[in-house]
């Protein structure tokens, strides 16, 4: 017999709640000495080496038996026999969840602006692509074709010159829906390679690899750590933590619906969390009978046990502005309001990565096909950062253009300033371009 699924029950009524929630939430971040130190010797030794060091790693990490990089390089001939080795039901998805990512990043597009001052000085903003961004999908078992999708497109869409993907293939093993929706993604390059070498080759360029100006996607503890190390000479997307579900209920849901939705984070890893709020505390048993008897059902059941057993909690709350407060404290990566009327409730929320709405809203349409980005900030960064987007692969360079007049009466401004900073040369610059007389 299954044994039952012990769940953390928390009230946020409760006198010690914030320390209970503190110990709830807590996740260490990459800070394994073993791995940073492994790491570090990789990453001096693709940045020393190049193509050689990349080529040893990959083979040996990867159990490759490659003699040369060329070998590694895909020919776009095979992305799409890839595209046409699929089934017509997986072909379809892909592009119906691409056309549908493309069409929302459309929205996000920020063009140039500039106005004029009565004097004729322009001021504004000129927003340009990223050149080159290098996009790692993780391979092998653990391949998602939809993180291509999610990662690529917005740099497509932003005018991204050329997206260099890469991917692991341990021990020669193809996922040919990731090199479908690499084609359909119309990634440029797609290199074969993984790990932190990986990252070191976009992060410093080799003869194969070129180097990129940032990079994006998911990995393992050693993509993580070698990400966060190059940061500096290469832009990143973020330090992802463990994927998380917060499900705010007013207990008016099928309880099997929210037990799934819970599944829906845990099976990722252990270390995923799923929290599930509700004023109902009779919803909150219904919901833990719904997943006493789904559970044992999931193919990743280990997995996600272990998750709602040391990561997961029930929350009950007095009413729903209660909820709003602890969604706010939280600040998940994945919000559901499985409420009456959500849209009444979407101003007080401040900090979530994505807000699925009412009951018919599960967030797995989100991670698959919805259109918003899948690629969401975890472990309480959704206080200060956004989901991936179209702006993040653009760039912003001021634009000044002073008329003489507007240059005489700004230098006198600059000069009063630069003077009392005691940067005599800022003064005088700005004072030769000050009309005479």
């Amino acid at each position: 017999m299954t044994s039952s699924v012990s769940i953390q029950q928390l009230d946020a009524s409760h006198p010690d709640f914030d320390n209970q929630l503190d110990s709830l939430l807590a996740w260490e971040s990459v800070s394994d000495h073993a791995v940073a130190e492994t790491v570090s010797t990789i990453l001096a030794d693709v940045k020393r080496e190049g193509d050689e060091a990349l080529l040893r790693y990959t083979n040996r990490f990867d159990r490759m038996s490659a003699e040369s990089m060329e070998q590694l390089v895909i020919p776009q001939t095979r992305l799409q026999e890839s595209l046409e080795k699929i089934s017509d039901a997986q072909r379809q998805a892909l592009q119906v969840a691409a056309d549908r990512v493309r069409r929302y990043h459309e929205h996000q597009k920020q063009q140039s602006w500039s106005y004029t001052e009565a004097d004729g000085t322009v001021l504004g903003q000129q927003v340009t692509a990223m050149e080159r961004v290098g996009l790692y999908v993780p391979g092998g078992k653990a391949s998602y074709p939809s993180s291509v999708l999610m990662n690529a497109l917005p740099a497509k869409v932003a005018g991204v010159d050329e997206v260099v993907m890469v991917v692991p293939t341990p021990d020669g093993e193809v996922n040919d829906m990731v090199f479908a929706a690499a084609a359909i993604a119309e990634v440029d390059k797609v290199i074969t390679v993984g790990g932190a070498q990986a990252v070191a080759a976009l992060a410093y360029g080799t003869k194969t690899v070129p180097k990129v100006d940032k990079i994006v996607g998911p990995g393992n503890i050693f993509v993580a750590t070698a990400k966060r190390s190059v940061f500096g000479a290469v832009a990143i997307d973020m330090i992802a933590g463990p994927s998380e579900i917060l499900v705010v209920c007013d207990g008016k849901t099928d309880p099997d619906w929210i037990a799934m939705d819970l599944f829906s984070q845990a099976e990722h890893d252990e270390q995923a969390q799923s929290i599930l709020i509700s004023p109902d505390v009779d919803f909150l048993k219904q919901v833990q009978a719904s997943v006493e008897r789904l559970l044992p059902t999931l193919a990743r059941e280990p997995i996600a046990r272990q998750s709602l057993t040391e990561r997961g909690a029930f929350i009950a709350v007095k009413d729903m502005q209660q909820a709003i407060d602890v969604i706010n404290r939280i600040a998940p990566e994945h919000l559901e309001l499985s409420v009456e009327e959500p849209e009444a409730w979407l101003p007080s929320i401040r900090h979530a990565g994505a807000i699925f709405m009412g009951r018919h809203t599960a967030e797995a349409i989100g991670d698959y096909c919805a259109g918003p980005n899948h690629v969401l900030p975890t472990s309480g960064t959704a206080r200060f950062s956004s989901p991936l987007g179209v702006y993040d692969f653009q760039k912003r360079s001021s634009i000044i253009n002073c008329s003489p007049e507007g240059a005489s009466e700004l230098g006198k401004v600059a000069s009063v300033l630069a003077r009392g900073e005691s940067l005599e040369a800022h003064a005088r610059s700005a004072e030769y371009r000050i009309k005479k007389g």
